[in-house]
């Protein structure tokens, strides 16, 4: 496993938030990694144990994950806050532009800063998600979110992670679901093991329309000069193959990547995922070389 240093930020509103920093030359754009709606910064885990060294790698944790302050207000969870987070972020650390990866939620937040900060976006990966979210993968989601999360060990643990989310991994081993589980929660002193994020992070998604009731197509337009690499898993039931190849249409300088056999959302270790990634890191070194004469 990779080598990383815990590190923190304020946001604007006082909330003391983590993201594990991997070390790497300073003289290319980060690769800035942005969870899932309930992940932390163990999501990017497979990306950052390829990757780091060659590429500095921050994999942030939003408020309410992992390491990151929960809020007392939940209202705050929400979209617009995380972009605002990530931008104080970027200011702090002095990060002129970064490559943002983004799984789910994180590839939403993606989207949202390329709208208002496109120049803070030097490409992007966008891991299962769109302008448009499917309802019935909303649906899915809304079932489990913010409802238990604690688990008696880990056998229990993976067992439930297997039940809610084997639709999307369908061959995944015993072992694969205790990778999985682990990087989702942890082991409290009483033994008992529980999910790495506040359950009010629920209160505003139970409310969240898949599809918000203006044009979503726009977002995505501060991505239209930008390297972009669009990650689907085959049996998505999130992102549509109608909206991603509607987004590869809409960005000129995309590619997409399906990722057969799974669902919501891929690990980012599957060989079809590291081969475009390693395709949109060429193509960000190649622009920057070009930008830099």
């Amino acid at each position: 496993m990779a080598e990383w240093v815990d590190r923190y930020w304020t946001s604007n509103d006082g909330l003391k938030l983590h993201y594990r920093d991997y070390a790497g030359p300073h003289e290319r754009p980060p690769i800035l990694c942005l969870p899932g709606l309930t992940r932390n910064a163990r999501d990017f885990e497979p990306v950052a144990d390829r990757l780091a060294g060659e590429w500095r790698i921050i994999a942030v944790e939003f408020r309410g994950r992992g390491q990151s302050q929960y809020d007392p207000n939940p209202a705050n969870y929400v979209p617009h806050t995380y972009a605002a987070d990530v931008l104080k972020l970027l200011d702090q650390l002095g990060i002129a532009d970064a490559v943002f990866f983004g799984t789910s939620l994180g590839g939403i937040v993606a989207m949202l800063m390329s709208s208002t900060d496109s120049e803070r976006i030097a490409g992007a990966m966008i891991n299962d998600i769109g302008p448009v979210v499917e309802d019935r993968g909303i649906d899915r989601l809304r079932a489990y979110v913010g409802k238990g999360g604690v688990f008696a060990n880990w056998a229990e643990a993976a067992e439930s992670a297997a039940t809610r989310n084997g639709i999307a991994f369908p061959n995944y081993t015993a072992d694969q679901w205790d990778v999985f589980v682990r990087r989702q929660a942890s082991e409290r002193p009483d033994g008992t093991v529980r999910s790495d994020y506040d359950m009010a992070i629920a209160q505003p998604f139970a409310t969240a329309q898949g599809t918000p009731p203006f044009d979503p197509w726009p977002l995505i337009d501060g991505l239209r000069d930008k390297p972009v690499l669009l990650v689907r898993g085959e049996t998505s039931d999130l992102l549509s193959v109608e909206t991603a190849e509607r987004m590869i249409e809409t960005l000129p300088k995309s590619e997409l990547v399906t990722v057969p056999g799974i669902g919501h959302a891929p690990i980012l270790d599957e060989p079809e995922a590291v081969a475009g990634i390693d395709r949109l890191l060429a193509k960000v070194l190649a622009e920057s070389e070009v930008e830099a004469g």
